[in-house]
């Protein structure tokens, strides 16, 4: 009989209740007796010479207690956020990686870089003394954009990196490539870009510093998603703390999108300046502080070229990317465009050869990190649009010409011309399911509809592929992480049979906490209830490295099944002592430890109770408790992968697009959740439609100035401009290389609904000529387009 709260099971997330009633614990609920408050000073140019601070004025205002600059930082030996991440050049030179102290020390390379930080009794003092710090700026030429910075003459970042070149680094087979292109039939075309976004969780960044005189140690309270690396990376590398004396805890965090992984300044600025002033120092960002401050995403320029012989089978692809690192780098970034993008150009396709230039540029703006997808978004983007370019041009069916090249499930593994081995996958099949879903057939119908009442429409398709549970962590390291990339979990059962799962995997809205307890409930028979899933403290969990990349279940989670594989040999010992039987006879059948053709059994609960209370115990062979760790470490990525298909329809004297259609059909291996596994995929097609249709980050590129710095300027998606969405999934396709067979389905959404969503705006305006637009296809965009183009130019 099926487990109700076992995997497969939709069980409601748990966590919910807390957080529908206003009972979660969220970094800015937390206060501590003699707490004081910080608000930072921030440049408002982006590229100024810091000449002077005058503090004052500010000391004297009431309540304050301290002004704090670089200098003091650089007198208490205070050093450089670190990268996690190296990337050589084409020529094996080191990227150029340029100090990024938490607050700047001669000079402010963006708008909203820290510059002095005001430490008071209350925010609002605070706030109102950093008023008075007056910083004495000398304006500097700023460079904005990644192509102007490129430009001869541009005005530097830093000093030390000519040409604000951080790399300049490559992929494949230039040669074999070029051979392709001289024999093909066709070329595709098309530049595009992949605009910059915000990420905007909805909880803003905070951080809570304390320091414990008594002991020495230092307690980080911050909105992460992976408290172990900040751990690591600013006791060893900023503030040098012994990682004993130091403790990083992220409680409930509101939301992340991969913006909450990276160290902050903030976060070591509050953990310093607490010892520094003898009380805890808390931190809340505004909203407006988050749009300027935090880590951005995409902003990639791009070239591509897809070769094709005369029946439309792709022979290579060619494809230059510049991408925007911004003005330091941040933790993970320069992996985003090089090793989660580039890899991923091969997409669900047999093209037999590639090739990826990847200039990473520095400019005086916010720096540019992971958000939601991280690379697998950008490649998606990059190939379904010229792959729908292609069958424009060629006059195959948008469809068929996708079919046509897709790499065969019988061709699994697959081993792609840019590094990467699918395990699994059946790709066509993700095609035949979707197409019945929005009638492919009868889009003709509809369209002409459609036009009687004076509307454009159009249909797009987007198949994606993405690598999760970056691994293992040789390979990793061989490609520049500066960190290992396994997971870690401890089981421990208490005497009465409930349990605590430890796990360094990180919840900020993923459900986690009913997850991952249907991973026990499964195996051991327990009731979900008495399932404790404890994440986010470095002092309980015995190491982490988080969670992004769709990476909790498929690592976080198999570090779990191996610990309680050790937790299940245990308990059949123990089982067989009690039950006068073989060891080798003991089966576990519905949770229950059974002596194999009897029906003698035990629940873990009884089993528990002996292994703590050990009257009846093998001491001879085994230690009283039931309490076991584990750590997993991935043998290759994880593959989910999809078809995604869009249908719009465009009022041509608005410009207004809506999305009236919209099937997923995914990948995603083995489902544990299916409830949750559909939130997942909601939540990323409303981000890939956002980045589609509504969200862009705007610098003036002349004085670097953040104009899309509210929600005033930056548009977000609202509920009633989606649809309904048809979501459909199959299983038979697990990966072969974890035991859960799981392939992760975060991401997923934001990966293919742009590229869906943008081939279904162009199919809609290709009566009038169009042949490409950029995202966001905003109402004021799409009618320029067509102004710019008439149907009887489109006939000519």
């Amino acid at each position: 009989m099926a487990n109700p709260t076992g995997i497969g099971a939709s069980v409601r997330r748990r966590e919910d209740a807390r957080f529908l009633t206003g009972r979660g614990t969220y970094t800015d609920d937390i206060n501590r007796p003699g707490q004081t408050h910080a608000v930072f000073v921030r440049s408002p140019y982006a590229h100024a010479r810091i000449t002077g601070i005058d503090a004052a004025e500010a000391m004297r205002a009431p309540g304050v207690i301290a002004v704090l600059t670089g200098a003091d930082m650089e007198a208490d030996k205070v050093g450089s956020l670190p990268c996690g991440w190296q990337i050589h050049s084409k020529d094996g030179s080191p990227m150029k990686e340029p100090p990024h102290f938490p607050i700047a020390r001669d000079r402010a390379r963006y708008v909203g870089d820290a510059v002095a930080v005001v430490i008071a009794e209350t925010r609002e003092q605070a706030k109102d003394a950093a008023e008075l710090v007056m910083v004495d700026y000398e304006e500097l030429p700023a460079a904005v954009t990644s192509l102007k910075a490129l430009e001869g003459g541009a005005p530097l970042v830093h000093d030390d990196v000519g040409g604000n070149l951080c790399f300049d680094w490559h992929l494949g087979d230039a040669a074999a490539v070029d051979a392709a292109f001289s024999q093909a039939a066709h070329v595709a075309k098309l530049d595009l870009v992949n605009q910059r976004l915000v990420p905007n969780a909805m909880e803003p960044r905070a951080a809570l510093g304390e320091y414990d005189r008594a002991t020495g140690e230092h307690t980080l309270t911050t909105t992460s998603q992976n408290p172990h690396v900040i751990r690591l990376l600013m006791g060893a590398f900023v503030l040098g703390i012994p990682e004993h004396k130091l403790r990083v805890v992220a409680p409930d965090v509101g939301g992340g999108f991969g913006s909450k992984i990276f160290h902050y300044g903030e976060e070591a600025v509050v953990t310093w300046a607490a010892k520094k002033v003898g009380r805890p120092v808390k931190w809340t960002a505004e909203r407006s502080e988050s749009f300027l401050t935090d880590a951005h995403g995409r902003d990639h320029v791009s070239h591509a070229e897809l070769a094709m012989d005369k029946d439309g089978n792709f022979l290579a692809l060619r494809v230059a990317t510049i991408a925007n690192m911004g003005a330091y780098l941040s933790t993970f970034a320069p992996s985003i465009p090089t090793y989660l993008y580039a890899t991923l150009l091969a997409g669900q396709y047999k093209t037999p050869a590639i090739y990826a230039e990847v200039k990473a540029v520095f400019t005086n703006t916010v720096p540019v990190d992971a958000y939601r997808g991280a690379g697998r978004p950008e490649a998606c983007y990059l190939i379904e649009r010229l792959v729908e370019v292609a069958a424009a041009e060629t006059g195959i069916d948008k469809a068929e010409l996708r079919r046509r090249n897709f790499v065969p499930a019988s061709a699994m593994p697959y081993q792609t011309p840019v590094a990467l081995q699918y395990d699994t996958g059946d790709f066509a099949k993700n095609l035949d399911i979707a197409l019945p879903l929005v009638d492919y057939d009868g889009f003709a119908a509809r369209k002409a509809e459609s036009a009687r009442r004076g509307k454009l429409r159009g249909i797009g398709f987007a198949t994606y592929i993405e690598a999760c549970g970056i691994a293992p962590s040789n390979v990793a390291g061989a490609l520049g992480a500066r960190a290992g990339l396994y997971e870690s979990a401890e089981v421990r059962f208490h005497p009465t049979g409930s349990v605590t799962v430890f796990t360094g995997s990180h919840s900020h809205g993923q459900g986690h906490e009913t997850t991952f307890a249907q991973l026990v409930s499964e195996r051991f028979g327990v009731p979900i209830e008495n399932v404790e899933i404890v994440h986010g403290d470095t002092s309980k969990i015995p190491f982490g490295m988080g969670t992004y990349g769709s990476r909790s279940l498929a690592v976080g989670g198999s570090a779990i099944v191996k610990a309680m594989d050790k937790v299940e040999r245990k308990a059949k010992k123990i089982a067989a002592h009690m039950l006068e039987a073989a060891e080798a006879d003991i089966e576990v059948k519905d949770g229950r430890f059974v002596v194999a053709g009897t029906d003698k059994a035990l629940t873990i609960g009884d089993i528990a109770l002996q292994a703590y209370v050990p009257h009846n115990f093998p001491l001879d062979e085994l230690e009283p408790g039931l309490d076991e760790q584990a750590f997993y470490d991935p043998k290759n990525f994880t593959y989910p992968n999809g078809c995604h298909v869009c249908e719009v329809e465009i009022d041509p004297d608005t410009g207004v697009v809506q999305v009236v259609n919209f099937a997923a059909v995914d990948d995603f291996g083995r489902v544990i959740n299916p409830l949750i596994v559909e939130g997942q995929v909601h939540g990323g097609l409303v981000q890939g439609i956002g980045q589609a249709l509504y969200e862009n980050c705007v610098y003036d590129e002349d004085s670097g100035q953040l104009i899309t710095g509210s929600y005033m300027d930056y548009c977000m998606p609202r509920a009633d401009d989606v649809p309904s969405f048809t979501v459909r999934y199959h299983e038979d396709q697990p990966c072969t290389h974890n035991p859960l067979g799981v392939k992760g389905c975060g991401e997923a959404g934001t990966i293919g609904a742009s590229a869906a969503v943008m081939n279904a705006v162009v199919h809609a305006l290709s009566e009038y000529g169009v042949t490409h637009l950029d995202m966001p296809a905003t109402p004021e965009r799409v009618w320029q387009a067509i102004r710019r183009h008439t149907p009887a130019q489109a006939a000519e």
